[in-house]
C-alpha cells in the first residue's frame, strides 16, 4: 500500500504562483511514475503532468505554466504553478504507478493505482 499527501494548495490571485507537493511513502519512490490530476465542479478528473524515467510530460492546457519535479532523496514530486489562471481552480490530486508508462500512456487515469486525497487551488480573478 502506497500513501500520497498533498500540501500546498490556497487561495490565489490570477497570474500568481503556486507550489504543490506530493510526499509518498514506498520503498521505491524512484522507480515510480508520479502523475498531477485536477478536477473542476462539474467536470471529470483531467490529466495536468506527470514524471516517469521516459519523461516529463504536461498537458496543453498548462505547458509553459506548470512544471512538474521530483526529489527521489524525500519521496516528494512537486508540482509548481505560475501565471495561475481562474481555470485552474480545482481539486488537485497525485496519484502513482510502479508501471513504466511513456508519451500519452502517462495520461491515463487508469494507469495509477493509488491516489492522494487532493488538495484545493482556488484562482481569483
Amino acid at each position: 500500500q502506497v500513501q500520497l499527501v498533498e500540501s500546498g494548495g490556497g487561495l490565489v490571485q490570477a497570474g500568481g504562483s503556486l507550489s504543490l507537493s506530493c510526499a509518498t511513502s514506498g520503498r521505491t519512490f524512484s522507480s515510480y511514475v508520479m502523475g498531477w490530476f485536477r478536477q473542476a465542479p462539474g467536470k471529470e478528473r483531467e490529466f495536468v503532468g506527470a514524471i516517469s524515467r521516459g519523461g516529463t510530460y504536461v498537458a496543453d492546457s498548462v505547458k509553459g505554466r506548470f512544471t512538474i519535479s521530483r526529489d527521489n532523496a524525500k519521496n516528494t514530486v512537486y508540482l509548481q504553478m505560475n501565471s495561475l489562471k481562474p481555470e485552474d481552480t480545482a481539486v488537485y490530486y497525485c496519484a502513482v504507478s510502479a508501471r513504466y508508462c511513456s508519451g500519452y500512456g502517462c495520461y491515463d487515469r487508469g494507469h495509477y493505482d493509488y491516489w492522494g486525497q487532493g488538495t484545493q487551488v482556488t484562482v481569483s480573478s
